[in-house]
C-alpha cells in the first residue's frame, strides 16, 4: 500500500517514513500544505497521514479541498493539539481518523491498518483467502496450504497488491505505483524480480502473466 505523510517536522516526518517503509509499505514525503495538496490530487494513494499545523496551508483546508474534489483516501489526522473542538472540526473536514501528539508509533500503525481495512467495506477482513493460500494483512503472515512462508515486506506488498484483485488482471506500473514511492526511478523491471521471487515461494502456476498486460493471481489446486 502507498502512504503519504504531509508533515512539516522533518525529523517526526522522516522517522515515521523510515518505519512505515520496513512494515512494508511505500511512503512519500512532504512537508507543507499546497505540496501535500498537489501530491495527493496527482498520485493514487491508499491513505494520507495529515498534520494539523502545516505551513503555506494548514491540514483543515488540506482535508476539505480533497473531499470537495472527490477524492475518498482515508485521511489520518495529526495535531499537537488536544482538545474536542480541534478534533471535531477534524473529522468535520473529512477526516477517518485523528491522533495527537505525541503517540505510539504502535497505535499509529494500528490506527493505519484499521483505516486500509475499512477502506471501501465496513469490517472488512485483515484476512484475504484464494483457495489454501491466506494473507493476513495485519499481521503480514502468509500461508499456503496449512504452512506459513516467510516473505520480505516488498514480497508481501507486491504479493497484496495481486490478492486484493485476485482473478484480475493487475498492471507492472499499478505495482510499482502501490509498493514503491514516488522518488523511485530505478529499473521498473524490479516488479518482475519480486513476482520471480514469489512464484520461488509459492510455486510458479499461482502467479501468471499476461503478456503486455500484467500479472493475475490464481487460486491454488
Amino acid at each position: 500500500m502507498r502512504l503519504l505523510i504531509v508533515e512539516d517536522e522533518r525529523r517526526l516526518a522522516l522517522s515515521l517514513a523510515k518505519g512505515l517503509t520496513a512494515e512494508g509499505y511505500a511512503v512519500d514525503v512532504v512537508h507543507n500544505g499546497p505540496d501535500g495538496l498537489h501530491q495527493a490530487t496527482e498520485s493514487p494513494y491508499d491513505l494520507v497521514i495529515l498534520d494539523i499545523m502545516l505551513p503555506g496551508m494548514n491540514g483543515y483546508r488540506v482535508c476539505s479541498a480533497l473531499r470537495a474534489a472527490g477524492h475518498d483516501v482515508p485521511i489520518l489526522m495529526l495535531t499537537a493539539k488536544d482538545g474536542e473542538y480541534d478534533e471535531a472540526e477534524g473529522l468535520d473536514t473529512g477526516a477517518d481518523d485523528y491522533l495527537t501528539k505525541p503517540f505510539s508509533y504502535v497505535v499509529l500503525v494500528a490506527r493505519i491498518r484499521a483505516l486500509l481495512r475499512r477502506r471501501g467495506q465496513t469490517g472488512a477482513s485483515p484476512v484475504l483467502t484464494l483457495g489454501t493460500l491466506t494473507l493476513d494483512t495485519a499481521a503480514h503472515r502468509v500461508t499456503l496450504d496449512g504452512t506459513e512462508i516467510t516473505l520480505t515486506a516488498k514480497e508481501f506488498a507486491v504479493l497484496e497488491q495481486l490478492a486484493v484483485r485476485a482473478g484480475e488482471v493487475v498492471s507492472k506500473a499499478r505495482i510499482l505505483e502501490h509498493v514503491w514511492d514516488f522518488a523511485y526511478d530505478g529499473d521498473p523491471n524490479i516488479v518482475e524480480v519480486y513476482i520471480s521471487a514469489l512464484r520461488r515461494k509459492l510455486g510458479a502456476a499461482l502467479i501468471r502473466t499476461v503478456r503486455g498486460a500484467g500479472y493475475r493471481l490464481e487460486a491454488p489446486r
